[in-house]
């Protein structure tokens, strides 16, 4: 008897060919208005632009909590390394060539057209 131990309710989406290099600086800081700006007409690299560009977002309120509230910045300190985290997963998904939604970021990232 074989048992389907990777059941997964939502499918992870993979793409065709190789990493684009639009979808991996999406997630390089302000670099990820570079691929979000061309309206790059690729489905896939878009996807990842916008979850960058919210990523992009996300990081800079951090950096302005924390310069105008010093007093948060051990708690900043903490957010910024989500932040990071979450820039690796994303870079880590385009090298798999994977759509798939960072937490929090992702269903931001939908609302953006």
């Amino acid at each position: 008897m074989e048992q389907k131990t990777n059941e997964n309710p939502q499918p992870e989406k993979k793409t065709e060919g190789g990493a684009n290099p639009l979808a991996i600086i999406s997630y390089i800081g302000p670099l990820c208005l570079i691929p979000y700006l061309t309206k790059e007409k690729d489905d896939f690299v878009s996807f990842h632009a916008k979850q960058g560009l919210v990523l992009f977002i996300l990081e800079i309120i951090t950096s302005a909590v924390s310069w105008f509230f010093p007093f948060l910045s051990y708690l900043m300190n903490l957010v910024s390394l989500v932040w990071f985290v979450f820039i690796i997963i994303g870079i880590i998904n385009v090298v798999n060539k994977q759509k798939k939604q960072l937490p929090i970021i992702g269903s931001l990232a939908d609302k953006i057209k």
